[in-house]
């Protein structure tokens, strides 16, 4: 497939890297210019672009940036993705670091729901759990008892698939953590975040979470 990526932080910087290797065709972006991803590039074999091309023909696109900056990401930025294209939002809010958003804290909204609604395209929250090197060191084939399982949320039932399979041939299993409204399950704090587990143990963690943003989530 045609992936673009924008962020090469830790999360896509590492996508970066285990995609490449599966053959996927990735465009990768950051926010100071394909210059600065010169190394990146000639160790995977991405190609660096604009944040403003990255989603260009991209059947797949993961916006792995901090919260902050996804109302800073140039206008249109999925325009030239492909039709039907799965956009991945691996973001996370972090008061300390993202400045306190009204949105989120005083209207409810999930984190993922701020985030389309900036992008105006659906998405799909995956991997904000996910520690980066994880995605290195830990993908198992399927049904390996020590492979992990990751949450995925998201209102598109294909676009979702379409991420559910990605995260598959990761070597990761999935869980369906439900719709973008549900998406509050596997935000910090949540029992699932952050937690190194099978499907059963994912799926507990889920039903268990409680939608009261904790203490140390909000500003």
């Amino acid at each position: 497939m045609k992936i673009g990526i924008i962020g090469a932080g830790n999360i896509g910087g590492n996508l970066t890297r285990r995609l490449t290797a599966l053959g996927h065709d990735v465009a990768v972006a950051n926010s100071r210019g394909p210059e600065t991803l010169r190394e990146l590039a000639e160790e995977t074999g991405a190609t660096p672009v604009r944040a403003e091309d990255a989603a260009r023909g991209a059947q797949v696109v993961v916006v792995t940036v901090p919260l902050k900056a996804v109302p800073l990401l140039p206008d249109g930025l999925l325009d030239g993705a492909a039709e039907g294209a799965a956009v991945i939002d691996t973001g996370n809010y972090y008061p300390q670091r993202d400045g306190r958003i009204a949105d989120i804290e005083d209207e409810g909204l999930t984190e993922s729901r701020w985030t389309e609604r900036h992008l105006g395209h659906p998405v799909i929250k995956a991997f904000n759990g996910t520690y980066a090197q994880d995605i290195l060191d830990r993908p198992r084939p399927a049904g390996d008892p020590d492979r992990l399982a990751l949450p995925v949320a998201g209102d598109d039932e294909a676009a979702k698939r379409t991420v559910r399979a990605l995260i598959e041939e990761l070597g990761f299993d999935t869980v369906d953590a439900g719709g973008i409204t549900d998406s509050w399950r596997q935000q910090p704090g949540s029992p699932v975040y952050g937690l190194r587990a099978g499907v059963e143990a994912v799926r507990k963690a889920l039903a268990e979470a409680s939608p009261e943003r904790p203490a140390d989530f909000r500003a």
